[in-house]
């Protein structure tokens, strides 16, 4: 549901995007592209996707101008995602670009094909750190799950990603029933081989083959059980940055997991994040359909300050949650490589 117009009266004009619920939002998710080179099983249909003509996809420029004004309205944190942002021509650039605004972690998040090419002129650019996506450990089930790409050069990536001083690399596992979650152990071992953070992310209802079901979900919990049997666990005290993942180290100091339980555990109630699609739709929820467009406003005439106007009445009207629990609950229109992570 959308809010009706009266809705807005009591938004704030000045000081940070909160929303109705005391939210305070400083993390911007922007997609750079709806464009991937792999087909994970879990995000996108194997054949027959079709893109966004280029025309409609938000250009440097406009990606700049949406960056910039969230940084005035108190954003701290931009992740650049996909699709594969890693494709978009000239990437190197428009991180520069993002960088120069100033923002405290400029993040990225890529499935880690073209990771180890691109490692120094990112870093260079201005890029703190990298999340790369790696749903397996073994060749054949990784060639299974993302359907294109090799192991190897991903892993190899990571390598690069940390020579080039991209710190910490932290490791995305989504973990789905019968597939490989038996690989727990083994992802919690790589953990402590390299000093990378894993994240454990429950499977959530954005595939686009519609193929989601709720018992397909390996929940965060029985994760961090199997692991502690192993290794002992104890929690890493949360920060001030409302980050998504519940995290823990290992009791002798050799790595750290975290999970992220969107489906079993939400963590609305400190969601801190916006998003802007490929295509210019504004998003406050991950699951919201409700996408007012940016682009429309920005190729209208529209000024810096309609954008803010554009945030504020966003987070605004943000919901108490996500509902995936609801009775009434619908799953997203948009996968999650059209939606940006």
């Amino acid at each position: 549901m959308t809010p009706d117009a009266g809705w807005f009266d009591a938004m704030p004009t000045q000081g940070p995007l909160v929303d109705t619920f005391g939210r305070v939002h400083s993390d911007l998710r922007l997609s750079v592209t709806d464009r991937c080179n792999l087909r994970c099983s879990y995000c996108m249909p194997e054949e027959g996707v079709r893109f966004r003509p280029r025309d409609e996809i938000l250009s440097f420029e406009e990606l700049t101008v949406v960056a910039r004004v969230a940084k005035s309205l108190g954003v701290t944190s931009v992740r650049l995602t996909g699709g594969e942002p890693l494709v978009r021509k000239g990437i190197v650039d428009l991180l520069s670009q993002v960088a120069e605004i100033g923002f405290a972690d400029l993040a990225l998040t890529t499935n880690g094909t073209e990771l180890g090419r691109l490692a120094n002129g990112l870093a260079g650019a201005g890029l703190n750190r990298v999340n790369v996506s790696c749903d397996s450990l073994r060749p054949e089930r990784f060639a299974q799950i993302r359907r294109r790409g090799e192991l190897g050069v991903v892993l190899d990536a990571m390598d690069a990603a940390e020579g080039a001083g991209l710190r910490p690399v932290k490791v995305n596992v989504v973990l789905i029933a019968g597939l490989n979650d038996d690989e727990v152990l083994d992802f919690a071992a790589f953990s402590r081989a390299t000093g990378r953070p894993v994240r454990f992310i429950e499977y959530m209802p954005l595939d686009a083959d519609g193929l989601w079901r709720r018992e397909l979900v390996v929940a965060g919990r029985d994760v961090l059980a199997r692991i502690s049997s192993r290794w002992p666990l104890e929690p890493v005290p949360a920060g001030a940055d409302a980050a998504p993942a519940e995290r823990y180290r290992f009791t002798d100091g050799h790595g750290e997991v975290g999970v992220v339980t969107s489906v079993t555990r939400p963590f609305c109630r400190t969601c801190n994040r916006l998003r802007i699609t490929a295509d210019g739709a504004l998003r406050n929820c991950l699951f919201s359909d409700d996408e007012p467009s940016v682009r429309d406003v920005l190729r209208g005439g529209g000024s810096d300050e309609d954008v803010a106007v554009m945030l504020r009445r966003a987070v605004w009207g943000k919901r108490p949650g996500h509902g995936i629990d609801d009775p009434d609950f619908l799953r997203p229109r948009r996968s999650m490589s059209m939606i940006g992570g």
